[in-house]
């Protein structure tokens, strides 16, 4: 297997751990793309080629991924094509964006809490209010040990 075969393949496996775990099929695809190349940036015309489909097919992918805070657009002197790019820190980006919707789903959990009596839905409800609160106060801190880890050079 030559390397360019290895890491084609590699790419598609990690698009299909992505889709498993509830991600869109092409999302996941090109997601998988921009992590695995090597190049600056990437186009629509570009994910076509590396994906074997067509530049019509990855615009709703780029578009999703971007939403999700992964990848920005980024101007190319000379190109009258968007390009994109993974964007720094990508992953504590991603987690951010999701911190917001977690804060969401515990307004609504602690509606719950207070509307229902006690019993097992009162239980379920605290103990889900409790769980993500706690995860909350600790995700800045975990972050924060993160990217001292990668600053100092080591690895976990």
């Amino acid at each position: 297997m030559t390397g360019e075969t290895a890491r084609r393949e590699a790419a598609e496996q990690l698009a299909l751990t992505l889709v498993g775990a509830g991600m869109q099929r092409m999302g996941a695809r090109a997601l998988a793309a921009f992590l695995f190349s090597d190049k600056e940036s990437l186009t629509a015309g570009d994910l076509a080629d590396e994906l074997g489909v067509s530049a019509g097919s990855v615009s709703g992918a780029v578009k999703m991924v971007a939403q999700m805070g992964l990848i920005e657009r980024i101007y190319v002197a000379g190109s009258r094509r968007e390009h994109f790019r993974m964007r720094d820190n990508a992953w504590t980006t991603l987690y951010s964006r999701q911190h917001t919707v977690v804060d969401e789903i515990l307004v609504a959990v602690q509606n719950g809490v207070e509307v229902v009596g006690s019993g097992p839905a009162f239980e379920r409800l605290a103990y889900m209010r409790d769980f993500y609160t706690f995860l909350l106060d600790e995700a800045p801190m975990l972050v924060e040990r993160f990217e001292q880890q990668r600053r100092d050079g080591s690895r976990p």
